[in-house]
């Protein structure tokens, strides 16, 4: 797939370069609109001045921030072995040499996503809700998805076109609430110094204020969408199990719930847009959806008839969606080998019920509680205020000094 990387970062510079044009024309406008005759260069300086900063920020702390937008808690391995587990699993399978950082979400929406700056210093996030709903094959699935865009070069890109395209729309928004409630439409055509030429400029800029966020918005869609196919394939891949992936997906996509930490320049990084999802099938369906249908992307990974790779998934993607041109480029399909899929997994024993307890009590323990073992079998948990206190078992009454927090 290094075909595809190359191709991927080639598209995401052409299309940054994009955004940055229109910011920068943006920035000019607003500077000639409030301030003719010098204003533009004036705001072409601060556009620039506020790309650089927002373009640091997102490369060296852009992961740790939407990390912490997200609520996100790194955990460790003894605080849920299976999930390290099959990140260590599928780290390996798609050949990358550092295994991502693992955080977790406590929120009951089943949801995940991937961030970072490269495969050495990334991360991939599940929310609590995930755990408790799929079983090992489909947990593979979603990781082996994260795992592709991490493996495609797909985190940074999608990180900082999404913050370029967060101030696009803010600085447009700005700039048309203060032409139209600041008066200074109704000061310029009522005045006749500038002539012809500033009302021209004047609506020129009113025009690029109504557009930029949608052209950005449009641009950054056009951008994730593939990027969405192309996990799913490498997500196919590296399990060798589409149906895992399929099946996580048709898990995600059916919750009802909603994410509680959640915004529009976070939800594109998710397998499934949680922002979209809340609004209904119609919504997913729009041109300005960041991720291709649901329905689509699982009929495409049950339709690759025996086959698990990237030639498979090609072959699938156009059938299913009746294009002639698939997603995955000709000379990696040329290179790419046939990899049978295989049965489903039989060692997860584990039922909803005890994948449940498993995700709750490591949440417990984040949160620092203490964990009793009661002689009649009850599992008491206690807060970390109540250390060195003294409870009751409600069952059977014995009484049990607090210790200190679960480590």
């Amino acid at each position: 797939m290094w075909e595809q990387i190359r191709a991927n970062k080639r598209r995401s510079l052409i299309l940054a370069g994009m955004m940055a044009a229109l910011f920068f024309a943006l920035g000019w406008f607003l500077g000639e609109l409030f301030a003719p005759g010098g204003g533009g260069l004036i705001g072409l300086f601060f556009a620039f001045v506020i790309w650089t900063i927002l373009a640091l920020v997102s490369y060296y702390s852009g992961a740790s921030i939407f990390l912490a937008a997200s609520r996100a808690r790194k955990i460790e391995q003894q605080d849920h072995p299976v999930l390290f587990n099959v990140v260590e699993e599928m780290t390996i399978a798609a050949g990358m040499g550092k295994m991502p950082d693992v955080y977790i979400i406590d929120d009951d929406a089943p949801n995940a996503f991937a961030t970072g700056r490269d495969p050495d210093r990334s991360a991939v996030a599940v929310t609590a809700g995930l755990l408790e709903r799929l079983n090992r094959d489909e947990l593979q699935g979603v990781i082996a998805h994260e795992i592709g865009h991490i493996k495609n070069r797909d985190i940074l890109y999608m990180m900082m076109i999404g913050v370029m395209m967060g101030a696009i729309v803010l600085v447009a928004d700005i700039g048309l609430r203060a032409f139209i409630y600041g008066g200074l439409g109704r000061r310029r055509t009522s005045s006749k110094e500038g002539g012809g030429a500033e009302i021209i400029i004047m609506l020129i800029a009113v025009v690029i204020m109504l557009l930029a966020s949608v052209i950005a918005q449009l641009i950054y869609f056009a951008i994730s969408r593939k990027r969405e196919y192309l996990a799913d394939a490498s997500g196919a891949q590296f399990t060798r199990y589409p149906e895992g992936l399929a099946s996580a997906l048709e898990k995600i996509s059916g919750s009802t719930q909603k994410m509680a930490n959640v915004s529009r320049v976070t939800a594109p990084s998710y397998i499934i847009n949680p922002v979209m999802h809340a609004k209904g099938a119609k919504a997913k369906t729009r041109l300005w959806s960041t991720h291709p249908p649901a329905e689509k992307r699982i009929n495409i990974l049950r339709s690759m008839a025996g086959g698990a790779g990237y030639a498979d998934y090609d072959s699938s993607f156009r059938k299913v969606t009746g294009r002639p041109v698939g997603v995955i480029p000709s000379g990696s399909l040329r290179a790419a080998e046939r990899v049978e899929s295989r049965k489903p997994e039989a060692v997860d024993g584990r039922s909803h019920l005890e994948r449940v307890r498993e995700t709750t009590d490591m949440l417990w323990r984040l949160n620092q509680y203490a964990f009793i073992a009661c002689a009649c079998g009850t599992k008491l948990k206690a807060p970390p205020e109540f250390a060195g206190q003294t409870i009751a078992c409600p069952h059977c009454g014995t009484q049990h000094k607090v210790g200190q927090p679960a480590a």
